[in-house]
């Protein structure tokens, strides 16, 4: 029976417990983390959205394979499987196991370091951003002009500006264009299969090839679906299968559509870029049939590949979202619009005006948020996509968001109208009169993770 009532499409068989906390406890335990949320430990958290990566909760299924997991060093039955259902979905010849997405990427971007000086996107994230800059290459975003229409709805704001990358590919010397699927930086937004063919066609006009960051590619594909006029009768596995037919080479993070709590893995079509990848994840994360996972891990992500792909499940996933993101829009939170996949974007810019950009307005809004209702979210902004220079000047962000991430299959109605309410109570008593706070100590990569704040 189709309905639009929403109800989650599962039942709960192991329940953990959630710990609550009071505002003055909190406010002790944000001051000793230096105001960073990832410094606070989890029992500290009511509800955590800092993140969708690893955060999932796996199904009986799952948790029935992870006891019969073959943990042979080489040659596992486990792998056998894991590759069988990866090159179904993907239909790439050469399928490589990883401890996570951004070893995945870091090994397939380090394999192309001699082809050329740049790396292309709609939009990097952090992980991939830090690697491709640490490896050497220059980062060039070519995201289409409605991303930073914050305020306004169009299908596909997670699209790359296909003009922009031909003159990117004719001028500059381009060693991979990565479509990051769906645009986590930009808000959550998905990617047109349209785009991602149009891209496909350029950057074989170029010789350039084209990679997908498709740790979201169940989430994107199932937008195709409600969005793109000629796929509204495929089934996602469909169009994910026609979504990977158009690409050279992927990397995946399992932490977040492959439903497990750890895992990764690169995909290519070339022999020669295969045995390059090989070569250097025997150096870091371990035998090819393995990459750095327990044999019980690959067989988790073998099914969680599988039932991310069912319908039940995407049109919850998506309605859960859409629920928190109307809930918080109509009680005058400014956000990204549309709804994304995975969380739900606030501008802290347009929320906080009073903060200026260089007092990093979204630092200091989860911070607050934390100590008042005991949330945990992330700061998708200047911190974060910033940087300091080694003259000292500073970089900041074009956008200064805050995100929302929920997990997979963890959180319920009540926890959702948890968030809302609290949110919606947070911004109109507590943001009027929020200060912006000051970074006190960082690392040159990713400082987001490890930087110390202190209220201005």
């Amino acid at each position: 029976m189709k309905s639009n009532f929403f109800m989650e499409p599962f039942k709960i068989k192991t329940v953990e417990p959630i710990y609550l906390t009071n505002r003055e406890y909190r406010k002790k335990v944000l001051k000793e983390s230096y105001l960073n949320l990832f410094f606070i430990k989890a029992q500290d958290v009511t509800i955590d959205l800092l993140t969708d990566s690893g955060t999932s909760a796996m199904s009986a299924k799952q948790w029935g394979a992870l006891l019969e997991g073959d943990e042979s060093y080489a040659g596992a039955k486990d792998f056998f499987e894991f590759e069988k259902t990866v090159k179904d979905l993907v239909g790439m010849e050469y399928v490589i196991p990883t401890h996570q997405g951004r070893s995945a990427e870091k090994i397939l971007l380090e394999s192309l370091k001699s082809t050329g000086e740049y790396i292309v996107s709609n939009m990097l994230f952090d992980t991939t951003r830090a690697n491709a800059e640490n490896i050497g290459f220059q980062v060039l975003d070519l995201p289409c002009k409605e991303l930073y229409e914050t305020s306004k709805s169009y299908d596909f704001k997670g699209n790359i500006d296909v003009s922009k990358l031909e003159k990117a590919l004719k001028e500059k010397s381009v060693a991979g264009v990565i479509l990051t699927i769906t645009n986590n930086s930009g808000g959550g937004q998905p990617v047109s299969l349209q785009n991602i063919k149009e891209t496909k066609k350029i950057c074989k006009k170029y010789s350039v090839p084209f990679i997908l960051d498709a740790c979201r590619f169940a989430e994107n594909s199932w937008f195709i679906k409600l969005k793109e006029i000629s796929y509204k009768d495929k089934t996602p596995k469909e169009i994910a299968r026609e979504t990977f037919q158009e690409a050279d080479m992927c990397f995946v993070s399992a932490k977040k559509d492959g439903l497990t709590n750890t895992g990764g893995f690169i995909c290519v079509r070339d022999s020669k870029i295969n045995e390059e990848c090989k070569n250097r994840l025997i150096l870091s994360e371990g035998f090819p049939t393995y990459g750095g996972l327990a044999g019980r891990d690959l067989s988790a992500i073998s099914i969680g590949l599988k039932e991310v792909l069912e319908e039940s499940y995407l049109n919850h996933r998506i309605s859960s979202v859409a629920y928190i993101h109307k809930k918080l829009s109509e009680g005058g939170v400014p956000l990204v619009h549309p709804s994304g996949g995975h969380a739900i974007y606030i501008d802290a810019q347009a929320l906080l005006p009073h903060i200026p950009v260089s007092a990093y307005p979204g630092q200091s809004f989860v911070s607050a948020l934390y100590e008042y209702a005991g949330i945990r979210t992330c700061e998708i902004g200047s911190v974060m996509l910033g940087k300091t220079l080694e003259n000292g000047e500073k970089v900041y962000a074009i956008q200064e968001l805050v995100r929302l991430a929920i997990p997979r299959r963890v959180y319920t109605q009540s926890h959702y109208d948890y968030i809302c309410e609290s949110i919606l109570s947070f911004v109109k008593t507590e943001a009027p009169k929020l200060k912006g706070v000051k970074i006190v100590k960082e690392q040159p990569f990713l400082r987001h993770f490890t930087a110390h704040f202190k209220w201005v």
